[in-house]
């Protein structure tokens, strides 16, 4: 019998078998709590073999909770954090930014889901005004909301234009090894080598069960974090189980390999799509993101087949995704009514 793939988010998917067998492995014992065990110590060498000797990880429970963090580390109450109209801090966070870090989200149009200089930098007239919210941060997605990447030379631009201007970037990780699957590049030569700050790194949609956390790449962020976490209740006693998560996601490249396989479900998808009359591709497919603006009565026959969102009503968008375990089978029986 044909399983049922839901097209709404890759956090619908479950989690891989490699994934759920590292969680098993490190369930014997007795191990110290709150990250004093050896798995967590082996991450956290990882990460730094992965981004640089200066990289700490702080593992954590949720997206929200990394992002709001990341930027506390950051923040004063008078600062702001500048983002696209569209990002996950602005949108998709019930205001928890605004709430528990008390400072102001600055928006600024987006082309493509992409955050551009020039869109930043009338509100640093704010600077050094004792009336006006102080710009300190610069927050960009990778993989963005559209589904679109930012090239290695466009992250460095921001990040050369934030620290002459005495700001920090930010960079919202969520679907980072769909980036780098896009990039075919290594993780630091688009966030450590380009000058990211603070890095809110996902695995949740991209096979994992639990797994976020916080990558302070700038020493001088990292001093006070441990307090930070524990404030924002991202603090997890068993934390070995988070750790040992992101060791088997790491291992052989499985991030990349799953990241890969949902990114190419994408391209087949929007190619299948392409081919059917009234439905038009709408953002450029990079990722395992697919726009498209479909008449309601073909989306409603794809719909019995999978739930997906209808991303903008007044022209018809709608959003699919695809996730590490989608196949050319699972978007075969998606259309196969049409």
């Amino acid at each position: 019998m044909q399983q049922q793939r839901l097209f709404a988010s890759d956090n619908c998917s479950g989690v891989h078998p490699l994934i759920l067998e590292a969680i098993s492995k490190v369930n014997h014992g007795h191990v110290i709590s709150y990250g004093d065990d050896t798995i967590t110590e082996q991450l956290n060498k990882k990460f730094q073999e992965l981004f640089g000797k200066d990289a700490f990880f702080y593992p954590l429970y949720s997206g929200t909770g990394a992002n709001v963090s990341a930027l506390q580390a950051c923040l004063r109450s008078f600062e702001a954090v500048v983002c696209t109209d569209v990002a996950h801090i602005h949108v998709d966070e019930c205001g928890a930014p605004e709430k528990f870090l008390q400072s102001k989200v600055l928006i600024v149009p987006e082309r493509d889901g992409k955050l551009k200089i020039d869109n930043v930098k009338p509100l640093l007239h704010a600077k050094g005004f004792e009336h006006h919210v102080q710009p300190k941060v610069i927050s960009i997605t990778q993989s963005t909301e559209y589904g679109t990447v930012y090239s290695i030379d466009e992250i460095k631009a921001i990040c050369d234009f934030a620290h002459h201007n005495d700001m920090y970037v930010h960079m919202d990780g969520a679907r980072i090894a769909n980036a780098a699957a896009s990039l075919s590049a290594p993780l630091k030569s688009f966030t450590t080598d380009c000058g990211i700050d603070i890095l809110s790194f996902g695995g949740t949609k991209n096979g994992m069960m639990i797994g976020e956390g916080v990558l302070v790449l700038n020493p001088d962020l990292g001093s006070n974090f441990k307090y930070i976490r524990k404030q924002a209740m991202q603090l997890s006693s068993k934390m070995r189980f988070l750790s040992a998560q992101f060791l088997a996601y790491f291992e052989n490249d499985l991030y990349l390999k799953l990241a890969r396989n949902a990114n190419a479900m994408a391209k087949y998808l929007a190619e299948k799509l392409e081919s059917i009359n009234d439905i038009k591709i709408t953002k450029k497919v990079e990722v395992n993101a697919v726009f498209a603006i479909i008449p309601d009565e073909i989306a409603l026959k794809m719909l019995k087949k999978g739930f997906f969102y209808k991303w903008n009503e007044s022209i018809h968008e709608y959003r699919l995704m695809c996730s590490w375990d989608t196949t050319k089978d699972d978007i075969d029986n998606l259309l196969s009514d049409l």
